[in-house]
């Protein structure tokens, strides 16, 4: 299957932060937003999320939930959005079941590290279809959190 837009959003349920089943579909009649980050405790990723937590009205204003996807544990995930206060789900795609349906994996990452989620960001509409796809190959950039949110405007 290949990921673009007007294609549905290939359905999934992940384990959340706070050790509850979240299934994308569960959010069908609203938007959503997939960030999918390398890693916890990482400097771009702490930028990338911080923004958005610090901007989740803008989200919520625009009808749109945000899964924030990545390969750490439920563990780990609990301890970096206690200590950085998230507002939003994060999601532990440990078997990268997710990240690979998406097409956005890492073969090699830092450190010879396999698997690792690429920095990616989807719009999903209400009814399932992705209206945004950006994959990045520069763990180092930031998805165009801009151009989402016009993109979420538009819906």
């Amino acid at each position: 299957m290949s990921i673009q837009i007007g294609s549905i959003a290939p359905d999934f349920t992940l384990f959340n932060s706070e050790k509850q089943e979240v299934t994308l579909s569960q959010y069908l009649g609203k938007s959503v937003v997939l960030l999918f980050y390398p890693q916890a405790f990482t400097g771009v990723c702490t930028t990338e999320l911080c923004d958005i937590r610090d901007n989740l009205n803008v989200y919520s204003t625009l009808n749109a939930e945000i899964l924030a996807i990545s390969v750490d544990s439920v563990f780990t995930l609990e301890n970096w959005k206690q200590q950085q206060d998230f507002n939003f789900q994060m999601l532990s795609d440990f078997n990268k079941t997710v990240s690979t349906a998406y097409e956005t994996i890492y073969e090699t990452f830092a450190f010879g590290m396999k698997g690792v989620s690429k920095r990616s960001a989807f719009v999903v509409d209400s009814k399932g279809v992705l209206q945004y796809v950006e994959i990045l190959d520069n763990a180092g950039e930031i998805p165009n959190l801009d151009k989402i949110k016009e993109v979420l405007a538009t819906l």
